[in-house]
């Protein structure tokens, strides 16, 4: 068997007035994504999803044109080779970096989705695991910088759904930050786990400024305070905060995560399974981290595709962490492109799917009704 074609399918939609989200890197107008459908000459056909690194026509032409000059004709059951040739040209030596590895990222998850469907097992059984719960707080484009009692009664009403943890958008302003955290710990009471995100938006005055109170709050970890490459600025505040950083789904491979490990700043590791090298390379991130007795925690994308890829993979290590739910008020990628791509327990955890490779039925009507919209995502 070998592979016949690749080709990136990139969508978007806008986000309905009123259904906005304003967060640290700005107020969120539309979504994209960038699916990646590869076909083999056995007729099998696998779906993956490459995070559109806001940019998502380039990221589909790399894919349409470099990738596809290097693997077409490869065996597509043969997924740690093609990783390592697309590596090797692309990430490795004069390539594109980031946006290679988010190519790749998607071209792995659907040689994965192919293998399962050879194999006629699901991705997770495969990769040595099984179905199992898998804790989820309330996250993806949601839970923003409204007022706090309006934010309170939104992280109310996701508490009444299941969840048992939330995250909360800061990285506005210190007061603003602290007040929407003690507004919601008031709400939802000492049991729930309330982690915050940065979105690579504070200053270490900022962390300084806002840590009593997180650390009063019981906040369970501060995400992304800080750029990804800004090393000194997480090694400098690991040393003042109470409260444990996270970061990780704007690291590419387990080479950007080895310095992010030996750093020894960070206490949850969240690779984007479509960013970070699919599920190739997040396999081997999740047991570098674990020999440093840190759970993955991973950042989930736009569609079902990238959440169900997530939830095999998390089903099949030893150090699963938090799977992020998305409660957007408004995700059509999410609902539609594959079918929900789990549901919520009583118990606050999901799991994983049992059907062959991913275990999904892409709707590709819905996919030509939602082309690429051109513009920001972010504004």
């Amino acid at each position: 068997m070998r592979i016949s074609a690749i080709r990136a399918v990139p969508v978007s939609f806008r986000v309905p007035q009123g259904k906005t989200i304003t967060l640290g890197i700005g107020r969120a107008v539309k979504r994209d994504a960038v699916l990646v459908r590869v076909e083999t000459d056995a007729g099998l056909i696998g779906w993956g999803e490459a995070h559109h690194g806001r940019c998502p026509g380039a990221i589909a032409k790399l894919i349409d044109t470099t990738l596809a000059e290097l693997v077409v004709g490869l065996d597509p059951l043969d997924v740690v080779g093609v990783w390592q040739k697309v590596y090797r040209m692309q990430l490795a030596s004069h390539g594109m970096g980031a946006a290679a590895a988010m190519a790749l990222s998607g071209l792995d998850i659907a040689l994965w989705d192919i293998r399962g469907k050879a194999y006629g097992a699901p991705v997770h059984r495969l990769l040595g695991g099984a179905p199992r719960k898998i804790k989820a707080y309330a996250g993806g484009i949601s839970l923003g910088w409204q007022d706090p009692a309006a934010l309170a009664e939104e992280a109310q009403s996701y508490v009444a759904q299941g969840y048992r943890a939330l995250k909360l958008r800061v990285g506005d302003s210190p007061a603003r930050d602290i007040a929407r955290v003690q507004a919601v710990r008031a709400a939802v009471g000492p049991e729930i786990d309330i982690l915050v995100d940065g979105n690579t938006g504070c200053t270490p005055d900022d962390v300084r400024r806002v840590m009593p109170a997180y650390a009063e709050a019981k906040v369970g970890w501060f995400e992304e305070p800080f750029p990804p490459h800004d090393h000194r600025a997480y090694k400098d505040a690991a040393r003042f905060i109470d409260v444990p950083l996270a970061a990780g789904e704007n690291h590419f491979t387990r080479f950007d995560f080895t310095r992010l490990l030996e750093d020894g700043a960070v206490a949850f590791a969240q690779p984007d399974l479509s960013k970070a090298g699919g599920i190739t390379e997040c396999q081997r991130i999740a047991a570098l981290a674990s020999a440093w007795k840190i759970s993955i925690n991973p950042h989930t994308s736009a569609t079902g595709i990238n959440m169900v890829a997530t939830l095999h993979l998390l089903c099949a290590i030893d150090n699963p962490g938090y799977f992020e739910g998305d409660v957007a008020h408004h995700n059509p990628f999410r609902d539609e492109v594959c079918g929900l791509p789990y549901e919520l327990a009583p118990d606050g955890t999901v799991t994983t799917r049992e059907g062959p490779g991913l275990g999904i039925e892409v709707d590709e009507a819905f996919i030509a009704a939602h082309p690429l919209i051109d513009g920001p995502c972010y504004v």
